[in-house]
């Protein structure tokens, strides 16, 4: 327990004082206040502006070009060869969960028939245990099918990173662009000029610099 502490009255002549003080500190703390908001006004934007160059591109010097990366998806053996290795993982994890799912019904099936022969306690354990292991099921399938797509996603940053940006920045180091879009978002009108689209240049590269990429194995594989 801790000891009751005795305050001793303070003489009325620094009680004034004191008063007094707190005075003072609060009118500093009403112009601190007042020169916050004074500082905190916004300049005018053609001030702001004051810094901002003029000089610009014209249309003669821009060079522009599209990439089309769901193509890229698509058609890149580096990236068809990752898929059929995710597809691979998803094949297996179906099989497992098919012959699972059949033992887990014949259980089932067995317990429905022997409800009459077993007391009612018995029957209430087998139950409650072959529910817990229908769950335990169910969970371990959720985190072994995102495993696979994390493995997957972690495998397409890593070919990007490694590969797919190298080639698309020498290609426009090479051609000399100022700005490549990507096609997904992009409209490109009939009749555009044929050098308007490097797809096909960068999957061309792209298979030639690789076409296999060891996907990591997910968990519970």
């Amino acid at each position: 327990m801790l000891k009751k502490m005795k305050i001793k009255q303070v003489p009325k002549n620094y009680a004034k004082m004191g008063m007094i003080g707190g005075a003072v500190i609060v009118v500093a703390l009403l112009a601190a206040l007042a020169i916050s908001r004074t500082a905190s006004k916004p300049v005018s934007v053609e001030h702001a502006l004051t810094s901002i160059s003029s000089d610009s591109v014209t249309a003669a010097e821009l060079r522009i070009a599209v990439v089309r990366m769901d193509e890229i998806q698509n058609r890149a053996d580096i990236l068809s060869n990752l898929r059929k290795q995710k597809e691979s993982f998803e094949a297996r994890l179906r099989d497992e969960l098919t012959k699972t799912q059949k033992a887990l019904e014949k259980e089932r099936d067995d317990i429905e028939k022997s409800q009459d022969m077993l007391s009612r306690e018995a029957l209430q354990r087998r139950v409650a245990d072959y529910q817990q292991r229908v769950g335990n099921l169910q969970r371990d399938l959720t985190e072994r099918a995102q495993s696979i797509e994390m493995e997957f996603q972690k495998a397409l940053v890593e070919i990007q990173k490694r590969d797919l940006d190298p080639i698309i920045e020498g290609i426009t180091a090479k051609k000399n662009l100022s700005l490549v879009i990507d096609g997904r978002f992009a409209r490109v009108a009939k009749g555009a000029p044929t050098g308007l689209d490097i797809t096909d240049e960068v999957i061309a590269a792209l298979n030639k610099r690789a076409s296999n990429f060891k996907m990591g194995t997910p968990k519970g594989f």
